[in-house]
Parts: structure tokens; sequence; C-alpha cells
């Protein structure tokens, strides 16, 4: 439990030395320190605006706040957004400036963390039970899930990710427990649950996007019979095949970003981690910030109806700054003509004694 007391980051000192236990995790060298901030500052900050515009885009759009599927991928660029600047500003806090906490702020901060990923990837989870409604059951899809049932799956999600992600600020630390060697206060049998749960969220994932890109791929064949006579579902039916792959590619960029960091998770479990591997997982971990700054960009890239809703507010944006600009150039030509039938009737009216006609 001393090693617990001592986070608090009091002037407390032993022998006239300041102690830290949290030096041991503080393990980059200072070039390494300033690469991380740098990588941290560009990264952080593109990926929250890029989640800022897809969010913006769905909720200006009355259209897209109805449908179920925006609604997820909106809760996905949201927990994007926060892990952008939560991730970021606390990374950059801990490794680069070596700032200190009590224990209750220091659980609390990566309590965060942990909820705007997990957070991520349950929203990840319910795009994927989305779209595997939309193609298995195309008639009874509106149906099975409306507004209000995804707005509950939603908040039943948030609710879960938080409660388990802040679970060691409610007393589940490693004092006296063996602590993780990534992680400060956090032991590691909470660290075994975490990957537990998360391994459990993408073998749900990975089992939903399988049955999705293969319906996904037997609707392909099926336009490509019908290719002359297309009826209107197979409009819709394109629209679903186009979605799904995109959603597939999240999937892939999602694994290709996290696996080098739960792989280090896993393997600081089984045995004592070096300081080279230490410094390899702090950059694996600016993997995940890539993953949030890709997302949204995939979304804009794909996703045709939020295209549209960027073309429609960058059109009104357009003829917003016209009219204002005309609006400006016809009230300066008003006032200059103004300006000249005062200057001409001041001249008519008051004209000096000096040049005025005698009178008799």
């Amino acid at each position: 439990m001393e090693a617990c007391w001592g986070l608090r980051p009091v002037n407390s000192s032993e022998g006239g030395l300041e102690f830290n236990p949290m030096q041991d995790y503080m393990i980059l060298s200072p070039s390494q320190a300033a690469v991380v901030g740098v990588l941290c500052l560009l990264l952080g900050l593109l990926s929250a605006l890029e989640n800022l515009a897809v969010l913006y885009l769905i909720a200006s759009s009355r259209r897209l706040c109805r449908k179920p599927s925006y609604l997820f991928i909106g809760s996905l660029a949201g927990a994007d957004l926060l892990a952008s600047v939560v991730f970021a500003y606390n990374f950059v806090i801990f490794h680069v400036f070596h700032g200190r906490d009590t224990m209750t702020g220091f659980l609390l901060k990566i309590g965060s963390v942990t909820l705007t990923f997990t957070a991520s990837v349950g929203s990840l989870l319910l795009t994927a039970a989305d779209r595997y409604l939309c193609l298995l059951y195309p008639p009874a899809y509106k149906t099975l899930l409306t507004r209000g049932r995804a707005l509950v799956a939603l908040g039943v999600m948030w609710v879960v990710s938080a409660f388990i992600s802040y679970l060691p600020l409610m007393g589940w630390t490693c004092c006296p427990k063996p602590c993780s060697e990534l992680f400060p206060l956090i032991p590691n049998d909470y660290l075994l649950g975490w990957l537990l749960f998360i391994a459990l969220l993408f073998a749900g994932i990975i089992y939903i996007y399988g049955r999705v890109l293969w319906k996904a791929h037997q609707h392909a064949v099926r336009l490509a019979e019908h290719q002359e006579s297309q009826v209107a579902g197979m409009v819709r039916m394109r629209l679903d095949v186009r979605l799904a792959r995109t959603l597939g590619l999240v999937l892939a960029v999602l694994l290709l970003c996290w696996l080098p960091a739960l792989s280090l998770m896993v393997y600081s479990l089984a045995t004592p981690l070096s300081r080279q591997v230490k410094e390899a997982f702090a950059f694996c971990c600016m993997l995940c910030l890539v993953n949030s700054m890709v997302n949204p960009v995939i979304y804009g890239l794909r996703s045709g109806e939020i295209r549209s809703s960027a073309h429609r507010r960058l059109a009104r944006w357009r003829k917003f700054l016209w009219d204002r600009d005309l609006q400006g150039k016809e009230e300066a030509a008003r006032s200059s003509v103004t300006e000249t039938e005062a200057d001409g009737k001041f001249t008519s009216d008051h004209t000096p004694e000096s040049c005025a006609a005698p009178t008799d």
C-alpha cells in the first residue's frame, strides 16, 4: 500500500529526494517524448476535427438523424472524438511532462481513456449488427430496429463500457496485488478481464461481418445476374452492399491498428517486459489515434449520404457568403449614391458668402 499512497502528488520525499513510484512507467527518452508529443498533437488534432465534421454532418441532417445506421456511426465518431482529445492530452501529460495526480485523479483519467476506446469498439459492434439485420431481413428491418431501439442499445452499450472502464476507480486496483507493467495502479487480473471483454467484442464483430460480407457477396452476384432488368429493390441492395464493404474496411483498419497494442498487453501478462518493449508499446498506442483518424475518412469517401450532406452544407455556406457579398456591394453602392446627393445638396444650399451674388 505504500507505493499506492506514494502516488499522491504532494511534496512527499524520502531521504530528501522526491519520491515518485510512477517513474518506472515514464520510460521514454527526451527525444522519444518529443516525437510522442508531436504525434499526439498532430494525430489528435486531425482526428478530432475529422470526427467533429462527421458528427456535424449527421446532426445537421434530419434524414440521417432518423436512421439507426447513422446513429451508430455517430456514436463511433463521438467515441473517436473523445478518444482523440482524452488520450492525446493524458498521454502527453504523462510521458512528455511527467505530470502527477492523486490516485483518484489518475484512475479517473485512465478510466476515461479506457471508456472512449471501449465505446468505440462497442459502437462498431452495434453498427455491424445493424448491417446484419438490414441485409438479412430487409422487409422487416425498419420494424426490428427502430430509432428508439437504436438509442436504447447505444445507451446500454455506453453504460456497460463506463462500468467496466471505471472499475479501477471503484476500487479494483493493484494494491497490494501485482501491478501491470504497462499501466500504473492497474492489476493484471483487471487487465486480463478487460482484454477478454474486448476479445469478445472483436469476436462478435468478426462473426457478424463475416455473415454480412457473405450476404453482400450474394447480393453482388444477384446484381450481376439482373444487370439488364433491375427492379426498385436492387438500388437499395446496391447501397447496402457498398455500406457493408465500407464497414468491412473499417474493421480491417481497426484490427491493424489495435492488434500491436493488444498483443503487447497480452504479452505483458505472461512475462516481464524490457524497457525496449515498453517503449515500443508507447508508440503502438499511437496507432489507436491513427484508427480514430482513419474512420471518418472512410465514411467521407465511401458513404454517399454523408457526402451528400457535406455537399448541401457547402452549397448553403457558399450561397450565404455570396448573398452576403452581394448585400455588402449593394449597401456600398447605396451609400456612395447617398453621399453624392448629400454633397450636391450641401453645395447648393450652403454657398459661401464670398461666392454669393451681390444684392441691391
